[in-house]
C-alpha cells in the first residue's frame, strides 16, 4: 500500500514531452561501392527471363496443316543390283532331288517320343542360395558339403566296434562254457516254457493283489504306520515289475539246484 501511495501523484496528470532516444548509427560495409560496381559489370538482364520485347508474329503467318511434317524424298521403283540378286526358286518337279539333301522315311516324332519315354531323368546339381533374392551357387566346392563320404574307409566298421564285438563274442563263449560245465555237474536246471509261463502269471497275480491293497489305502497319510505301509507296498510292486520284465525278456532261464 505504501508503494501505491507513493506512485500516485497529481503531477502525473500534467502532459509531458516524449523524449526520443537516438538510435545508434547503422553499420556500413567498406566494400559496398565495389560490390555495386561488380554487380553492374557482371549483370545479364535477359539471361533467364528473355528479352524485354519480343518480335510479334505477323497475322498472316499462322501455323498451317502438315507444315511441320518432314519432307520425304520422291518414290522410286526398287530394282535389284548385281550384288543383290534373287535366290534360286524351290524346285517344283517331284523327280528332281531337293538341294538340301536326300529325302528320308524316318519318323522323327515317334523317335523323339520313344527317346523321351526311355530316357533316365538327370540328377540336379546341389546348390545353395545365399541372398534373399535367391542367387544360387554350387554346393560341393563351397565347403558346406561334407566330403568324408568320398574317403576310402567310409562305410567300414570302426575299430572300437570290432573290438567290442570280439569282447561280446568271447564273453558269450565263456558263459556257454560255464553253463555246459554246470549242466554236467548237475548244479543248474533249465526252466521249461510252461514253468516260465506259470512263474510269470504268478508274479502278475501277486502284483494285482498288492495293487488292490494299495488302492484301498487312505488318501491322507497323516500317521507313521500309514506312511510305512504305503512305502512297503510301492517297493514290493516295483520289485515284482522288475522280476516280470526280466522273465519276459529272457526266453531261456536257468536255476540252481
Amino acid at each position: 500500500m505504501d508503494s501505491m501511495i507513493m506512485t500516485e501523484s497529481i503531477y502525473n496528470l500534467i502532459p509531458r514531452e516524449e523524449v526520443k532516444v537516438p538510435k545508434p548509427k547503422k553499420h556500413t560495409s567498406k566494400f559496398k561501392e565495389s560490390i555495386k560496381v561488380e554487380e553492374k559489370v557482371h549483370k545479364k538482364p535477359t539471361k533467364t527471363m528473355g528479352p524485354a520485347e519480343v518480335v510479334k508474329p505477323q497475322p498472316d503467318k499462322y501455323l498451317k496443316k502438315h507444315e511441320k511434317e518432314p519432307i520425304l524424298p520422291e518414290r522410286k521403283k526398287f530394282e535389284y543390283t548385281d550384288a543383290d540378286k534373287k535366290k534360286p526358286s524351290v524346285p517344283t518337279s517331284k523327280d528332281e532331288p531337293p538341294l538340301l539333301g536326300l529325302k528320308t522315311t524316318k519318323n522323327f516324332i515317334t523317335k523323339n517320343a520313344v527317346e523321351s519315354i526311355m530316357s533316365v531323368p538327370g540328377i540336379p546339381d546341389k546348390k545353395y542360395a545365399d541372398t534373399r533374392i535367391g542367387d544360387t551357387h554350387n554346393l560341393i566346392p563351397s565347403g558346406l558339403e561334407p566330403k568324408y563320404v568320398h574317403k576310402k574307409e567310409y562305410g567300414d566298421v570302426p575299430s572300437y566296434l570290432k573290438k567290442r564285438q570280439e569282447e561280446m563274442a568271447r564273453a558269450q563263449e565263456e558263459y556257454n562254457a560255464y553253463i555246459a560245465e554246470n549242466f554236467k555237474k548237475g548244479a543248474m536246471k533249465q526252466l521249461s516254457e510252461s514253468e516260465r509261463s506259470s512263474i510269470i502269471s504268478g508274479l502278475k497275480t501277486n502284483w494285482e493283489d498288492l495293487y488292490h491293497q494299495y488302492q484301498g489305502l487312505s488318501v491322507v497319510t497323516d500317521t507313521l504306520p500309514k506312511k510305512h505301509r504305503k512305502e512297503r507296498l510301492e517297493n514290493e510292486m516295483k520289485q515284482l515289475e522288475r522280476d516280470i520284465q526280466m522273465m519276459e525278456k529272457h526266453n531261456t532261464v536257468y536255476i540252481a539246484n
